[in-house]
């Protein structure tokens, strides 16, 4: 067995498995994600898939027997899995299995299989590959596809024909292009073709799993790369038709806009290489949403986008909700930053004042420094020239909210006064005019006409309220 072979199976857990194995007269084996990834160099996987030719539930439960502090088994019995966390691993339990496919479902039909139906059933050449628990080979690596070798060239390969492996679970064209961005591979041809052939199918997949593959193509190093590809096989069209409709230029009397699609993946490659919030990133692809819908051509001033923000900021819910994604706190920052995705941008054209800056931090909250990370990815220009202006303009708008924030204290604004305070000091019940007096404290505050401190705020309520023709209780005199 070869040295590096040795090392992937030094943990002791493997020894516990084997002897669990071996005492039940089963063959087991680790399979898929570890081995892929252990010989691809990427850290010593926790997540550990192990095949029993046998009952994986069985094995599981006298490996649980073996393991220091008892650790609890979860069994889910209509799939035939188990389930331990040992320390930092996850161990998943799963007898050999072969399968068949109904055209309407991705789910199959399940019976008992030997090793090579298993390593047939995978999706990739290089998620076959496993390496032998049994005492007779421990430490073995089967690989009857040529998966190692797929691993030397970059390529991504079904095991069997690929019309019919992503026709019988479409999830796995997402999956195909989910690994080629993780891991910079390049998916052979014929299974792209399948693909572009198959991309209809995605329609029965569930749309939490293509969630769950968008969110992992959105948090790899460059996600363009998915995306493109989505694009590229027609699979896009049928889960974010939205970006779909960003795509193409048009050109009308000699004017001509960008291409915001190509223009919306640069955006996102940017915002990768800056921050690993994942709603940041979705912010990122959906920031120019309302483009396509608001364009105009006027002969004038050209093509215009107004109100794109808005627009793109509603549509938000609407994606979100047919992907059934969170319609929480998470839904509405991206909400936020799409709606406010322009304001940073014509601050640093123009001279940022105190008033405007204020307002933006007032309206931005907590996520202002998002806010600015989103609008700097936003800069996709290839004039060196222009770039540098843009971002030394950016670093501008930084550091003048740095500066007015300190002095003003904006962020998560609270008013210095209360609307108690001013019914007490009017001696007034509910009403119309504690709104406009608290309306305008706030403005006289994000205005620069008072600081935002009491007795200023106090004095200029007390001069409000004059003009609304209130006047001062006794008690307050």
């Amino acid at each position: 067995m070869p040295e590096n072979q040795k090392k992937a199976l030094q943990d002791p857990i493997f020894s516990i498995l084997a002897e669990a194995a071996d005492e039940l007269s089963v063959d087991c084996f680790v399979i898929g994600g570890f081995v892929r990834d252990y010989l691809l160099q990427r850290g010593m996987p926790k997540d550990i898939d192990v095949v029993a030719v046998g009952s994986g539930i069985e094995l599981a439960k006298s490996v649980a027997s073996k393991l220091p502090g008892n650790p609890k088994i979860s069994i889910f019995k209509n799939f035939g899995t188990a389930m331990i966390k040992h320390n930092d691993l996850e161990l998943e339990f799963v007898g050999a299995r072969k399968e068949s496919y109904n055209r309407d479902s991705r789910k199959p039909v399940v019976e008992n299989g030997s090793l090579e139906d298993d390593q047939k059933r995978r999706d990739f050449t290089i998620n076959a590959l496993a390496f032998s628990l049994c005492k007779r080979n421990f430490g073995e690596l089967l690989d009857p596809f040529d998966g190692v070798q797929d691993l030397g060239k970059k390529i991504i390969r079904t095991p069997l024909e690929p019309g019919v492996t992503y026709s019988d679970d479409p999830l796995r064209m997402m999956r195909a292009i989910r690994f080629a961005t993780q891991l910079g591979f390049t998916i052979e041809l014929k299974s792209l073709q399948a693909i572009t052939e198959n991309k209809e199918r995605i329609k029965i997949v569930s749309k939490e799993r293509i969630v769950d593959e968008l969110h992992k193509i959105l948090q790899s190093e460059k996600p363009s790369i998915g995306f493109a590809l989505l694009h590229k096989t027609g699979v896009l069209n049928y889960i974010l038709p939205e970006l779909m409709a960003l795509e193409g230029i048009e050109e009308i009397e000699g004017q001509r806009h960008k291409d915001n699609f190509w223009h919306t993946l640069e955006v996102v490659d940017n915002i990768s290489k800056t921050t690993e919030n994942l709603w940041l990133r979705w912010a990122a692809l959906l920031h120019d949403m309302g483009k396509a819908p608001t364009k105009k051509f006027h002969k004038k001033i050209g093509w215009t986008f107004h109100g794109h923000e808005f627009v793109g900021s509603k549509m938000v819910y609407t994606l979100f909700k047919r992907l059934r994604m969170p319609l929480n706190d998470k839904m509405k920052f991206v909400q936020k930053m799409v709606l406010m995705s322009s304001r940073p941008i014509v601050l640093s054209e123009d001279y940022a004042t105190d008033s405007a800056v204020r307002r933006l931090i007032f309206d931005a909250g907590d996520f202002v420094d998002d806010l600015m990370t989103l609008c700097e990815a936003d800069i996709t220009t290839k004039n060196p020239r222009k770039q540098n202006t843009y971002k030394n303009n950016f670093k501008i708008v930084r550091q003048k909210i740095i500066e007015v924030e300190e002095r003003d204290h904006i962020r998560n604004f609270q008013p210095p006064i209360s609307g108690e305070e001013i019914m007490k000091a009017f001696n007034l019940k509910p009403s119309r005019e504690i709104g406009l007096i608290k309306s305008a404290i706030k403005e006289a505050i994000l205005e620069g006409e008072i600081p935002n401190e009491y007795n200023s705020a106090y004095r200029y309520m007390v001069a409000k309220g004059k003009q609304l023709g209130l006047k001062i209780s006794e008690n307050e005199r």
